[in-house]
């Protein structure tokens, strides 16, 4: 299987479009934690997309790579996400995307994945990291950096409802671990877990007002999603500013669950 896997780098996933109305937009303002009085997100007139709905509307992509057979994606983790917004989503349409497997790095133990989708108004990375599939001798890939120091001024604190991943999974992804509590359980949970996607989009949205910023002027962002939210717990969004935008991370219990936090605003 690791021969197949790193065949995968640069493989192209085809063409996609993702079509969307009004009222799946604002059901992913809806989930992502926006409120009734900020009517330019949840109301059709006037309405403004949030960028990080570009992340719903990719997934479609790693999807198709795990379709290929070279790995079984119900084994897969989503460890770190990217967005680059190029121009404001529509209030509604059909968005033309490209997908490709940009990389493929061998870890030792594990193999990662960077499969990434190409629009007109979005560029969006997923990382992938599949335990296991490691070992074939490839490229080990950039190493991270060294954490930095960094202040963090705001802090904001965040409830989510227990139901919030049946919710969620509404606006597209629909992985059977956030909403079977037997595929939970198979994957070392207590019970069906919070989509890393929807506590980045929380925490998007956090950050914005924490600075005087509207959630849906992002220009960038980026996280590694580093331990899993249970729908109900309450998330702590810390954040501050730095020469290059906005750093943040999330914690939840205590436990730092999006890490490496970078954000831009317009």
């Amino acid at each position: 299987m690791s021969n197949d896997l790193a065949q995968l780098a640069g493989k192209d996933l085809g063409a996609h479009a993702a079509a969307y109305d009004a009222n799946k937009a604002i059901l992913y303002a809806l989930a992502v934690g926006a409120a009734a009085a900020e009517l330019d997100l949840v109301y059709e007139r006037n309405l403004r997309v949030l960028p990080t709905f570009g992340c719903a509307l990719g997934l479609w992509a790693v999807e198709a790579a795990g379709r290929l057979g070279a790995y079984d994606p119900k084994s897969s983790l989503h460890v770190a996400q990217k967005i680059r917004v190029h121009r404001p989503l529509p209030a509604s349409g059909s968005i033309g995307m490209r997908g490709r497997v940009a990389h493929v790095y061998d870890k030792g133990k594990a193999a990662l994945l960077e499969i990434e989708v190409e629009s007109e108004f979005f560029t969006a990375a997923y990382t992938i990291f599949l335990p296991g599939l490691g070992g074939w001798g490839g490229d080990r890939g950039p190493s991270a950096a060294p954490a930095a120091d960094l202040a963090f001024t705001q802090a904001t604190e965040v409830a989510t409802t227990p139901e919030l991943a049946a919710l969620y999974r509404l606006t597209g992804d629909l992985h059977p671990v956030h909403i079977d509590p037997e595929v939970a359980r198979t994957n070392g949970f207590s019970r069906p877990i919070l989509h890393g996607l929807c506590t980045l989009g929380i925490s998007a949205r956090v950050v914005a007002r924490q600075h005087g910023a509207h959630p849906a002027d992002l220009r960038s962002l980026e996280a590694r999603l580093t331990s899993p939210v249970l729908p109900g717990e309450a998330l702590t969004v810390e954040s501050g500013r730095a020469a290059e935008g906005i750093h943040f991370r999330t914690l939840s219990n205590g436990m730092a669950v999006l890490s490496g936090g970078k954000a831009v605003f317009g």
